[in-house]
């Protein structure tokens, strides 16, 4: 990636209006559709979309259009992330094409496969990319011209948007591309603000250790909001759309997304005294007996020892990566409604207010 001088815009918000802000939707439109319906969206809003609406989900051509529709109407605010940046492959040299062929035929989804797809050009013949580019870039110009205006960060009197990361002291428009919209764990660097910095990037549920937890987090002593819920990266995520009654307010909502059944707990259940999650960066285990259902494993840098859905093992080795997963028991009282993730025959894999874990009770 090229870095260069970051484009910021200034907003203002018009008195009196809620602020929906909605990040890393990666591609996954009927999230989308689902949050703004349940947020109920409307022209007395205003919608902050924090980066990464592209990549790793199914439809980034169609959220895209969906998003310049939306924008038109004048109250909803695009702003690019790390996976957004495509107009960037202009300005490559060809030896980085055979990189980015390489990146389309290993993920067989995102903004390029689709557009060759749409374009007629069979993704696996793609022997003269450079070619192919300037057919991209001819059939889908307002496409292209669209990302090409977006910022890397929004401010408003109160806020400042931006995908992953501020530095702090540093004015926002010296800031180039990349030191906004790449950042890991931009929480826990440390830094301080004055005005709220709102961020996605870095899903929250990887600040945890024990427990899942794909609700916003809010440090109000640093005046930072993560946003992240996770949305097409994890099998349990959620779009989350961080409510902000109006301009100025830190009285922080949230409305929440996820498509899974909602069924009610039975009867009660504590938590439990000890959990681990193990999660993408960090998910190398030892198959210590490998079942059916589940295989009891030895997570390889803790030790920790727990069941894990057998599915969820990336190969049949010994030692093996594996799909995010956690052994938390929740707390549940009866008539607590719940999402079911996993139904297993020892019991459900359940969100309750954002948060993941096992219940081994009857659900209704």
């Amino acid at each position: 990636m090229y870095d260069y001088p970051a484009r910021v815009q200034r907003l203002r918000i018009p008195a009196g209006r809620r602020i929906l802000v909605v990040s890393d939707i990666h591609g996954n439109l009927p999230y989308l559709r689902g949050v703004l319906e349940k947020a109920a969206f409307g022209a007395d809003d205003e919608l902050i979309v924090d980066g990464d609406f592209l990549e790793k989900g199914p439809e980034s051509l169609n959220t895209l259009h969906f998003l310049m529709d939306l924008t038109r109407r004048g109250n909803c605010h695009l702003l690019l992330g790390n996976c957004d940046s495509w107009n960037d492959i202009f300005l490559y040299p060809e030896e980085a094409d055979e990189h980015i062929v390489h990146y389309i035929l290993y993920k067989k989804v995102g903004l390029l496969w689709e557009m060759c797809n749409a374009a007629g050009v069979d993704p696996f013949d793609l022997e003269d990319f450079g070619a192919v580019k300037q057919l991209l870039r001819r059939r889908f110009a307002a496409e292209w011209a669209f990302l090409e205006s977006l910022p890397h960060a929004i401010e408003t009197d109160h806020y400042i948007f931006a995908h992953a990361a501020v530095r702090p002291g540093k004015p926002l428009r010296a800031h180039t591309a990349d030191e906004l919209t790449r950042c890991d764990a931009f929480m826990n660097q440390g830094w301080r603000f004055d005005k709220w910095v709102i961020v996605g990037h870095w899903p929250v549920v990887l600040y945890g250790s024990d427990i899942v937890c794909a609700n916003p987090i809010i440090d109000r002593d640093s005046r930072i909001v993560s946003i992240d819920g996770g949305c097409v990266l994890k099998d349990d995520g959620q779009l989350n759309a961080l409510v902000i009654p109006y301009e100025g307010s830190e009285d922080f909502g949230l409305v929440a997304y996820d498509p899974f059944p909602v069924r009610t707990v039975k009867s009660a259940q504590a938590a439990g005294e000890r959990s681990y999650y193990i999660r993408w960066g960090d998910s190398r285990v030892q198959v210590l007996r490998r079942g059916e259902e589940f295989s009891r494993c030895r997570h390889v840098r803790t030790g920790y020892e727990m069941d894990i859905l057998t599915r969820y093992l990336f190969t049949d080795e010994e030692f093996t990566d594996c799909n995010d997963c956690t052994d938390y028991v929740l707390p549940l009282e009866p008539g607590d409604a719940v999402s079911v993730v996993e139904e297993t025959s020892r019991g459900y894999f359940v969100k309750h207010k954002g948060t993941s874990g096992w219940y081994y009770g009857e659900l209704l």
